[in-house]
């Protein structure tokens, strides 16, 4: 899939141009080859956004991109944050990812949960860190799909139109949505274009791109069934837990996140409900002090980070015991600080997250999360896990 350099000629991609304003732009969007996937005219449901066309490439539409059209399914993918990268690595597409924001430390994350999916393994360390790339990066690259959001790449400063217009052209389309993370505002041009959209909502789009719609449908049936179970088992609101969501870097400065902001960042929080303990003048990434956290009072403390390899959560409890305002609150009291681990999640690792919130927070319902120290992700009774680890393993290996 070569193509001419950023300084001569025409590309070698055809390109075929998007159907609506893509980008909200009309930018052109495309790969080589044909697409092996849906009969041509055929949606992907009611719902769907993708179509193919009488010539063998197909469409697929997200806000803030519009109709995209690709002439093959993409090979190789580039990424910035970990929700896009998670959803190639559960469409058994891990591998292909050649670049992401702090692969290593992300890898060293994903890694923490992969030993509980039999026969499933990743390899994120030492691809391009891509928080905010160049264009020659992206030439030198190559990537046949650019699963960032355009409109959050304009946000970094070093972006504009026509750089994105050029890489769209020239190397691979953009097709992702960031700033439904935690609904950010869009930037000035972007506005009327774009669309907010819930984590497994974007991953069906993506789903669309790489022609695996079965794939989604069957993890999406495994998170329906998660969501449905913890609805029906949500204790009563009086009997919530009062919780807070921390990064405990430092234990002067204790950065607050917020659990019921919408967005996908608390996906894995905001169907259980929990009682913020927070009032309204702490946001998300506030920075609070210890004085501040014993007048919350939470009884629960969900310690964002906690569950990376680098991250010792028992210093982070330690910090808190020995404190002289800490100890006094009442979560650090009952030993129940607790490590998760990423906000941009992909659809995997948000169900281990979802799975291992509820236990968190309702061990009565969901059954006790076992005390976490270090290691991967905790070895549960399969009578105990709330989804079968096998089913996804399954999915992501092609084998459902």
């Amino acid at each position: 899939m070569g193509r001419d350099t950023p300084n001569g000629g025409p590309t070698r991609r055809e390109y075929v141009k998007a159907g609506g304003a893509a980008l909200g732009g009309g930018l052109l969007a495309g790969c080589l080859a044909d697409g092996d996937g849906e009969d041509d005219g055929e949606r992907a449901g009611e719902n769907g956004t993708s179509e193919s066309t009488g010539d063998g490439s197909y469409t697929v539409s997200m806000a803030p991109m519009g109709e995209v059209t690709f002439e093959e399914v993409p090979a190789t993918i580039f990424t910035r944050l970990t929700h896009h990268a998670g959803m190639a690595f559960a469409l058994g597409r891990g591998d292909d990812v050649n670049s992401m924001h702090a692969p290593d430390y992300y890898d060293a994350l994903w890694n923490q949960f992969t030993p509980r999916l039999e026969g499933v393994e990743l390899d994120w360390t030492g691809l391009f860190s891509s928080w905010e790339p160049g264009r020659e990066d992206l030439y030198d690259l190559d990537s046949d799909v650019h699963l960032a959001d355009p409109a959050s790449v304009v946000q970094l400063g070093s972006w504009d139109r026509d750089d994105l217009e050029e890489i769209e052209e020239r190397v691979g389309p953009w097709f992702g949505n960031t700033l439904s993370d935690r609904h950010t505002p869009a930037p000035d041009g972007w506005q009327d274009s774009y669309e907010y959209y819930g984590l497994w909502e974007i991953f069906e789009k993506v789903a669309q791109v790489f022609k695996e719609t079965d794939r989604y449908e069957a993890l999406a049936s495994i998170h329906d069934d998660l969501l449905a179970e913890i609805e029906a088992n949500l204790p009563p609101e009086s009997e919530r837990p009062r919780a807070v969501m921390i990064g405990a870097s430092s234990i002067d400065s204790i950065y607050a996140y917020t659990l019921d902001n919408p967005g996908f960042l608390t996906a894995h929080i905001r169907p259980l409900e929990p009682s913020p303990a927070f009032e309204d003048d702490v946001t998300s990434q506030s920075v609070v002090d210890m004085e501040q956290m014993a007048e919350a009072d939470p009884d629960v403390i969900l310690a964002l980070g906690g569950f990376h390899p680098d991250t010792d959560i028992q210093v982070i409890r330690q910090n808190f015991q020995e404190h002289e305002v800490g100890a006094t609150i009442t979560a650090v009291d009952n030993d129940r600080i607790h490590a998760q681990g990423a906000r941009y999640q992909g659809p995997i690792v948000n169900l281990f997250q979802l799975e291992m919130t509820a236990k968190q927070l309702y061990p009565d319902a969901f059954g006790d999360w076992p005390t976490y120290t270090e290691g991967p992700y905790p070895e549960i009774p399969p009578e105990e896990q709330l989804f079968d680890r096998n089913d996804v393993a399954s999915i992501i290996m092609g084998e459902f």
